[in-house]
């Protein structure tokens, strides 16, 4: 017990924690997923049950050091320039794929370069068309698949990289809570926009690390976590619509 209510207390922990669970639970598709058409859908799209599964644990986690968040009130005028670099960050995101689309045969190999900018098919990923023969089933899939991206991501990926990561970084051997959100430093700046671009997948590197420039650029502007979490809960709330109306799964 004692461990525990130690973890509870650990600032860092509480800012890190949740991202560190979630990149870890995001693994678990992979172990159990099986290939075939003649395979049930929770066997050959496992994410349908297991997203929620994962949403509801991070959640946990984030009520658990909810005493470590602060979201001061923000300023009414950061608003546009959150939805406004949300807009911008999304189309560039999904521009390349956009492009692909428009290649007289898609289908051919690309050169390597391609795939590095994102000139990549996005036709394949999460797709809830999987649960078409269960109906009420899909729609709750996509709603728990909004909720995970626009609600989950955007708090427990603000937290740590913004709210903890770029701070950290300034703080050298002083304590992270120390330095005020959105103090700048081109070490954290690049430190942590690297770490975002990273974590994705080498066919989203360049849209991830411009994402993650304005995303700085917001935060050192606003010195608001709260703006900064809408920015993301409006750029994937887009990224979802623009997925479920063009079917490029492959963003999820």
């Amino acid at each position: 017990m004692q461990y525990f209510r130690q973890l509870r207390a650990d600032a860092t922990a509480a800012h890190a924690g949740p991202l560190v669970v979630f990149l870890i639970l995001s693994m678990v598709p992979a172990w159990v997923r099986g290939e075939g058409t003649d395979l049930p859908w929770y066997i050959r799209q496992p994410e349908h049950w297991w997203y929620p599964v994962q949403t509801l644990i991070c959640f946990g986690l984030l009520w658990w050091w909810l005493a470590h968040y602060q979201f001061p009130p923000g300023k009414l005028r950061h608003l546009p320039m959150a939805i406004i670099f949300a807009f911008a960050g999304i189309s560039l995101w999904v521009l390349p794929g956009v492009l692909f689309q428009q290649c007289e045969n898609p289908g051919e190999p690309s050169p390597g370069w391609w795939k590095f900018l994102g000139l990549v098919d996005r036709s394949q990923g999460f797709d809830p068309n999987v649960l078409a023969e269960h109906p009420i089933g899909q729609k709750i899939s996509i709603v728990l698949r909004l909720v995970r991206s626009v609600l989950l991501v955007s708090l427990i990926e603000e937290i740590c990289w913004r709210g903890w990561l770029m701070r950290m970084v300034v703080a050298g051997d002083k304590s992270f809570t120390s330095v005020p959100f959105g103090t700048h430093s081109w070490k954290a700046f690049w430190i942590t926009t690297l770490a975002v671009t990273l974590v994705h997948r080498s066919e989203d590197w360049v849209a991830a690390f411009i994402w993650g420039s304005l995303m700085y650029l917001l935060a050192v502007k606003t010195k608001s976590l709260r703006a900064c979490v809408l920015m993301h809960a409006v750029g994937n709330l887009l990224l979802g619509i623009y997925i479920l109306r063009t079917g490029q799964y492959g963003y999820w």
